[in-house]
């Protein structure tokens, strides 16, 4: 059994642990976002969580609590939809200044950023949280090592240790669902693929007799939820963040 804890219901013997034992740190960025008539605003928030705090079952980690108003987008539909859309300006401002304060604390390695938004490489929302962690390691590198860290002679070998697991670029990790590495790639908005795994991790979440209420055509493939298909996408992104962990 897991040690694991969320911070907000933390002590700080908990988080000093944590922090000493080098335990990962784990968050969520999501949205507030229309999916349709029979998935609630929450679902990409949901899923995200939901993943991060199955993986704490199996190791010790500290889980902060989700930022759960972010780059939403209007692609889907506009305001009138009840969307709550934040410019990717601001969440990369935001999630900096979280990353920032875990750094400023000591903790300034196994931080794990989770997406369940957008899920394709490089959209905004993934971008500003690369982006805020990117510039917070390399704002760190020079404080400690000093402006041109890097050509310095003791560093010309900094660049073979990239993929390494204590490299600094790995120090802050990304991670998308249910693109992780084994996934096969299939996702949807609000349809089969998603309310699948929404489903599975939050059991009667899923409101299928609202989909009648709808003429959304990304939503169509609801009708086909299968539980046995979202616990697998759940399984699979669960195992994949604990291989990041343990690599």
């Amino acid at each position: 059994m897991s040690n694991s804890f969320k911070m907000e219901y933390g002590y700080p013997l908990e988080v000093e642990r944590a922090k000493r034992e080098n335990w990962p740190v784990m968050f969520t960025v999501g949205t507030m976002e229309y999916h349709s008539t029979h998935c609630p605003f929450g679902c990409d928030t949901m899923i995200a969580q939901g993943i991060i705090e199955k993986v704490a079952e199996k190791v010790d980690a500290m889980i902060l609590p989700p930022v759960w108003y972010g780059v939403a987008s209007y692609a889907v539909g506009g305001p009138e939809t009840n969307t709550l859309n934040v410019d990717c300006d601001t969440i990369e401002s935001y999630v900096y200044c979280i990353l920032k304060s875990l750094f400023d604390s000591g903790f300034k390695k196994n931080i794990y950023i989770v997406i369940a938004h957008q899920t394709e490489d490089y959209l905004p929302m993934t971008l500003a949280c690369m982006k805020a962690a990117k510039k917070l390691i390399m704002a760190d590198l020079e404080q400690t090592g000093g402006y041109g860290w890097w050509g310095k002679n003791e560093n010309r070998d900094f660049f073979e240790h990239l993929s390494e697991a204590d490299s600094p670029w790995n120090r802050i990790r990304v991670v998308l669902i249910p693109y992780t590495k084994n996934a096969s790639g299939e996702g949807d908005h609000a349809g089969v693929y998603e309310c699948s795994m929404l489903e599975a991790l939050y059991p009667g979440s899923i409101k299928l007799d609202r989909l009648k209420d709808s003429n959304d055509w990304f939503a169509e493939t609801a009708k086909d939820l299968n539980l046995e298909l979202g616990q697998e996408m759940v399984d699979i992104a669960v195992n994949d963040i604990i291989d990041m962990i343990k690599g």
